[in-house]
């Protein structure tokens, strides 16, 4: 499945500092969530909008089994079903699921949403007020160009049916807000809806604050990060890696490994595997390299923000998320191409730039923020 929960390989706790008066204090509250992984950028969006709010009751479809999280969260029925184990089999359900979760009548429902949890229509149709924050419409129902996932011709009548019901079941939601630009267009294109952006929260702080011994070291490598599937375009970066013949480390891990592993031992420059890196091994690698590949089109892209954060300049897509956090020329460079060649020069001068650049432009994106936002944003659509 897709969205920022497909993103990042480790995850972090999220950040417990102050943010003033707590928003919907006096207000009874339900925070949603889709399935609660161990790890992702839409999970700690979840935790630190629980944070913010940390009243509300909080409800998934499911938690994975090797998730933690110091919270109760409650699961839907769907958890008690073998369909927990397959979330393309549950899809057809998860907008009943939303519609059956609890009889508790609530003031405020608030949807972390990458599917189809800002559906999900409980409490007084008369006084409860819907909000959601989305990381994107389901690219697989929505976008299947932009994740081959959702891409089977054979899929093509379940994705009508989903889209027309993702559509028509969400017409009680009175506000969205979009983690980006790119996923508020997303938004207007597919529901005929405005939102509110509000960028993720990203440790940042963390990703500065490397040991000396980590910030002193040797820019030697071109870096990819990510889930290894197939729109996430590591086998490009590979083959941009040979172009400028940079070594190159790939660190994540996912079902494409096999298949990147044979196309590294093609190519004449070394392709290094870290899978599966912990946060501290991810952060040594942002600052070992001299640029971060990302050819890929994001919803918002946590990882550029992490290796920014670590002076570490981004060389991408000029599409999605990127557009709005990497400033070309100044912490990275963007360009719309597929030919391995046309990254070698942006490579290059990307090593040149200054890396304080980039730290100070990964400021933008702090929980600290986020959390301002989305308390500023929960204020106006309560009393509207």
């Amino acid at each position: 499945m897709t969205g920022p929960s497909a993103e990042a390989p480790t995850s972090l706790p999220p950040s417990t500092t102050d943010v003033g008066p707590r928003p919907l204090a006096d207000r009874s509250v339900a925070l949603i969530h889709e399935w609660f992984g161990a790890t992702g950028g839409s999970e700690q969006v979840f935790l630190q909008m629980a944070e913010l709010v940390p009243h509300a009751d909080r409800f998934v479809l499911w938690k994975d089994h090797d998730a933690t999280v110091d919270r109760a969260i409650r699961e839907s029925w769907l958890a008690k079903t073998p369909l927990r184990h397959s979330k393309v089999l549950a899809l057809p359900l998860m907008p009943l699921t939303w519609r059956t979760l609890t009889r508790r009548k609530y003031d405020v429902v608030l949807s972390s949403s990458h599917a189809f949890a800002h559906t999900v229509k409980i409490g007084d149709p008369e006084r409860t007020r819907h909000l959601s924050y989305v990381h994107s419409p389901a690219r697989y129902v929505w976008s299947p160009d932009l994740d081959q996932r959702g891409a089977s011709a054979g899929l093509a009548p379940m994705r009508a049916a989903l889209q027309a019901g993702d559509k028509r079941l969400s017409r009680h939601v009175h506000g969205y807000a979009a983690n980006s630009l790119e996923v508020r267009a997303r938004i207007r294109r597919y529901w005929g809806r405005d939102a509110t952006v509000i960028n993720p929260p990203v440790e940042v702080d963390y990703f500065a604050a490397a040991p000396p011994a980590v910030r002193d070291q040797a820019r030697t490598y071109l870096l990819g990060v990510g889930r290894w599937i197939p729109y996430k375009n590591f086998d490009l970066m590979i083959e941009i890696a040979a172009a400028a013949r940079l070594p190159l480390v790939i660190a994540g891990g996912g079902p494409e490994e096999d298949n990147l592993r044979r196309l590294a031992s093609r190519v004449d420059v070394p392709v290094e595997f870290e899978v599966k890196p912990t946060t501290e091994r991810l952060r040594e690698l942002y600052w070992g390299a001299s640029a971060l590949l990302y050819p890929a089109l994001e919803d918002f892209g946590i990882i550029p923000v992490e290796a920014q954060a670590c002076g570490t300049p981004v060389v991408g897509w000029a599409r999605g998320g990127l557009l709005e956090t990497v400033v070309t020329g100044e912490t990275g460079f963007l360009l719309d191409s597929g030919d391995p060649g046309a990254y070698v020069d942006p490579i290059r001068r990307a090593a040149q730039l200054p890396a304080q650049a980039a730290t100070t432009n990964a400021q933008r994106f702090t929980p600290q923020g986020f959390r301002a936002n989305m308390a500023r944003w929960l204020d106006e659509q309560a009393s509207s």
